[in-house]
């Protein structure tokens, strides 16, 4: 099962801020669409839905950004999922229609797998896939550092 693009980028985003708790300023939607080269307009549209389902809390204006609304150990990456994908079946037996799908027993066979998926991701919080919290700040741009661009 492949995740859409808008649930692979707000997982990464709340990886981001979930690395920084402490961090006292909030985050910037210029910030994460430089550190994960991503569209402003896709992020807005993901920040202002995660801001909405209550896992950033965010603040408008020009001295406004997000942080995470709850601590990283109460977000589970099962439920995320759930929220942000707009449907978790794998095939769509209706476009175009196949004949077989009055008596597909394959269907069965493929919701199974998607609860199996869904079990696996409800083990897990956010805490838990930033755990290596030093290991990934490493692999980040320091963005304190302006870029002088040739």
């Amino acid at each position: 099962m492949q995740l859409t693009r808008y649930t692979d980028f707000g997982i990464r985003t709340l990886m981001y801020l979930a690395l920084s708790p402490e961090r006292e300023t909030l985050f910037r939607i210029a910030e994460v669409t430089e550190v994960f080269d991503l569209s402003a307009n896709h992020v807005s549209k993901i920040v202002h839905h995660l801001g909405k389902e209550g896992y950033l809390q965010t603040v408008r204006g020009k001295a406004g950004g997000f942080k995470l609304g709850k601590p990283a150990d109460q977000i589970n990456i099962g439920v995320l999922v759930r929220t942000l994908e707009n449907s978790l079946s794998p095939i769509d037996c209706s476009k175009p229609y196949c004949r077989f799908s009055p008596a597909c027993q394959l269907k069965g066979v493929l919701a199974e797998a998607v609860d199996a998926y869904l079990a696996v991701l409800d083990k897990y919080s956010l805490a838990d896939v930033v755990s290596n919290r030093d290991e990934l700040k490493a692999l980040l741009p320091d963005l304190s550092i302006p870029v002088l661009e040739l």
